[in-house]
């Protein structure tokens, strides 16, 4: 069950983590958590005549230029939750990971930062890095700044993969929604069994593994004590989810990060794609 007191918002700055400001204020003030806002200055690296690049920590000058820079942002959004400003140095991603680890962060949420022509087709590798090592939810934006996403959700689109971890991810589904005053959905998405659907024994074939995950997930998803429809769909894995989204008019997704590269098939071995292509946030769990 969620259970969110202690939120992590990592903040560079940028407009992009500016823009998920709002979405941290919307769960904290739903869940009455607070929220520790923090900053991490990268390693410097050190370029000497002869030999090797080696890494150096950032000197105090520049640590200590951070924080203040940290405790002079505006953050009128966070008015009225408590918040503490925290400071670190080394490698963001490990820092990210550890400060969640050590202080019972129970939510990190975090702006997705791709670079580069393809943008629009990278997550940053800050959030490839903490969406892996987190042992904690991870809230995320792909370009916060061009989703239209309520900060507070209306609609959420929980995807399942039938996995003995679906019921214990639909019950945080619920209570989730519930909490933020949403309406819950679940998805679930069957792979296409072949390249030739258009031939009616495949169709065929392909309607009965619908059918019969359609009785599985319902029969997980009553077990959970989810008393909606399920929408069960075919399709490649990322594409159908993010794509039911849009059609659904979603606000949020809910997905089972767990580890990352289980079996393939499964929605938790393509949260990237979800992340990348979603039309609002991705909440992994």
């Amino acid at each position: 069950m969620p259970i969110i007191k202690r939120i992590l918002f990592p903040f560079d700055f940028s407009e992009q983590g500016s823009h998920a400001a709002p979405f941290v204020s919307a769960i904290a003030n739903r869940f009455g958590a607070t929220v520790t806002l923090l900053s991490v200055l990268p390693p410097v690296w050190d370029f000497p005549t002869l030999g090797m690049p080696v890494v150096t920590s950032g000197d105090q000058t520049m640590e200590g230029e951070l924080k203040s820079r940290l405790d002079a942002a505006p953050m009128k959004e966070l008015d009225g939750i408590a918040v503490d400003r925290v400071t670190t140095s080394g490698d963001p991603a490990f820092r990210i990971a550890d400060f969640a680890d050590a202080n019972s962060v129970d939510l990190i949420m975090m702006a997705t930062h791709g670079t580069g022509l393809f943008r629009s087709l990278l997550i940053g590798s800050v959030t490839a890095k903490v969406l892996h090592d987190a042992k904690c939810p991870v809230w995320t934006a792909t370009h916060a700044e061009e989703q239209r996403s309520p900060a507070t959700p209306r609609t959420i689109l929980c995807a399942v993969d039938g996995t003995s971890d679906t019921p214990a991810l639909i019950r945080w589904a619920i209570e989730f929604a519930q909490r933020m005053g949403a309406g819950l959905k679940l998805l679930h998405v069957v792979p296409p069994l072949s390249d030739w659907l258009t031939l009616p024994s495949e169709r065929e074939l392909q309607e009965q593994v619908r059918e019969e995950a359609r009785a599985k997930i319902n029969s997980l998803a009553r077990s959970a004590g989810f008393e909606g429809t399920v929408r069960v769909a075919v399709g490649q894995i990322a594409d159908t989810v993010t794509e039911e989204a849009r059609q659904e008019g979603a606000d949020l997704i809910v997905i089972g990060r767990g580890t990352l590269p289980s079996a393939l098939g499964r929605v938790r071995s393509h949260t990237y794609g979800i992340i990348q292509q979603s039309p609002c946030p991705v909440l992994s769990i």
